[in-house]
């Protein structure tokens, strides 16, 4: 993902995402704990998607959230409810 679609889902600028990214800055607790819950659902997205269908997915209207994007859930602060529907869309691709 690029560094302005996680700010936009942290809630925070593209700038401070680069400086995370380069060691020169760390994040709050809080936005490093859902930070590393989105590298978790990116990750495992990976596995049945190209990069730009994951992010897609992410920014994409889901029937299974009652017609939210994850994006929408993450920065509501209910990121559960879209690691839930990756991991039974993982479910599903696996068994």
């Amino acid at each position: 993902m690029k560094h302005i679609d996680v700010a936009n889902l942290l809630g925070t600028r593209p700038e401070t995402v680069s400086r995370w990214n380069q060691g020169r800055a760390y994040p709050q607790p809080r936005k490093e704990k859902t930070l590393l819950e989105l590298e978790y659902i990116v990750d495992q997205l990976s596995d049945f998607y190209e990069p730009n269908e994951a992010r897609q997915w992410i920014f994409a209207p889901q029937k299974h959230l009652d017609g939210k994007s994850p994006a929408e859930l993450i920065r509501e602060g209910r990121i559960d409810g879209v690691m839930n529907l990756v991991n039974q869309l993982r479910d599903a691709v696996y068994f």
